[in-house]
């Protein structure tokens, strides 16, 4: 548990790639190609040790646990964390694979069973080559073949007719955008899908607009207990919106923007206070070092605030994010500054946002979305 909890490495200095020959299909019909599967002890049985962070310190302890028997499932993939020499990482999950899935995904496993494939996705290094102008589409297409073949092995023998949500950021949302767009939109199994959580990269939409863009008839999430409803933002500090050039939070198409959906705040782009879960553990070298309380180190691995940060989304022409604010109190002993932006060589890139926090700072509420969710469906049965 403890290697677990070394690296985040949402974004780290990798190594160095190298051209990678066309590799065989995976078979997810074989366990082992799973870094999560029901009925098993694997990284989304761990217990999460939680600590309450409030304006007055730190205060009560908590274990979250997985549920025994969930109605719902959560398929969900992991952002880009490979440090694997090569353009597609390899099938053997390291830390960096674990560490992400216990931080985002290992807290929904009290709602829901859950479902993480690993994936030959692109690694670090291929990423950083992409960036400098690599064509990325033969590198993505081996990962999304690997998405795609769970998905289909879970859906023809591991679903059993269940309701279910999607659950991605960055590289793992690329992927399931692609997914929800040609596997389950306009297809009878979108009528159990609850919901899609794409988050952390770009979901086009018409200005003004709920449906269309990105995807044909999949609408965005606007209320309470809606279902078959997409939850998607990009998540930058209020004082730092996005920048031209912006890697997020621009859209590319005319007469676009950005979706963005508050998961504290559905139907609303005014300002709602978050429910965070914080891995305060040792994450990586590229985000500054984050000193939590006045009262010493975090006593636990996760901190759980309320109301530490507040969000709305913002809509302004191609501009779409979800824009956060720090409501920062010097005479309190909790920290004034939270983690989540992206650095290179010490300098801050703010095109990322606040990327590296787009799961935690609204893990809660995403929870308690999912729920409501999970029971308007169970109603209608």
């Amino acid at each position: 548990m403890k290697r677990l909890f070394l690296a985040l490495g949402l974004i780290a200095a990798p190594a160095m790639a190298q051209p990678s020959p066309a590799p065989a299909a995976v078979d997810y019909a074989d366990e082992a190609s799973w870094l999560c599967l029901p009925g098993r002890m694997d990284v989304c049985d761990y217990p999460l040790p939680t600590m309450a962070l409030d304006p007055a310190g730190y205060g009560a302890r908590s274990e979250a646990a997985p549920a025994a028997d969930p109605p719902i499932d959560c398929f969900y993939v992991y952002p880009t964390v490979s440090r694997d020499p090569g353009d597609n990482s390899d099938m053997n999950a390291g830390a960096e694979e674990q560490t992400a899935t216990v931080v985002q995904l290992g807290r929904f496993s009290g709602i829901c069973r859950a479902f993480a494939p690993i994936y030959r996705q692109a690694t670090l290094g291929s990423i950083a080559a992409v960036l400098r102008g690599r064509d990325p589409a033969p590198i993505f297409a081996i990962a999304y073949a690997d998405v795609l073949a769970a998905w289909r092995d879970y859906l023809a023998h591991r679903n059993n007719g269940r309701p279910f949500v999607l659950i991605g950021h960055s590289q793992g949302t690329i992927h399931l955008i692609r997914l929800l767009a040609e596997e389950i939109e306009g297809r009878p199994v979108a009528q159990r899908m609850l919901s899609a959580l794409l988050i952390g990269y770009n979901v086009e939409v018409p200005e003004g607009g709920l449906t269309g863009g990105t995807f044909r008839t999949t609408p965005l999430c606007t209320r309470a207990g809606q279902t078959g409803c997409v939850v998607t933002y990009v998540s930058f500090r209020a004082d730092s919106p996005p920048p031209p050039g912006a890697l997020f939070g621009r859209a590319a198409a005319p007469g676009r923007t950005i979706a963005c959906t508050n998961p504290a705040a559905l139907g609303s782009d005014g300002a709602a206070p978050l429910e965070s879960y914080w891995f305060a553990g040792t994450t990586d070298l590229l985000q500054a070092e984050i000193h939590w309380s006045s009262q010493g180190p975090p006593p636990a691995p996760f901190l759980h605030t309320q109301g530490l940060v507040s969000a709305a989304c913002v809509h302004r022409g191609p501009l779409g994010y979800l824009a956060v604010t720090v409501n920062a109190d010097p005479n309190d002993p909790r920290t004034d500054q939270i983690p989540g932006d992206v650095s290179f060589a010490g300098v801050r890139q703010p095109g990322w946002g606040l990327h590296l926090a787009d799961v935690p700072i609204a893990q809660g509420d995403l929870i308690r979305l999912v729920e409501a969710q999970r029971d308007a469906f169970l109603r209608r049965r």
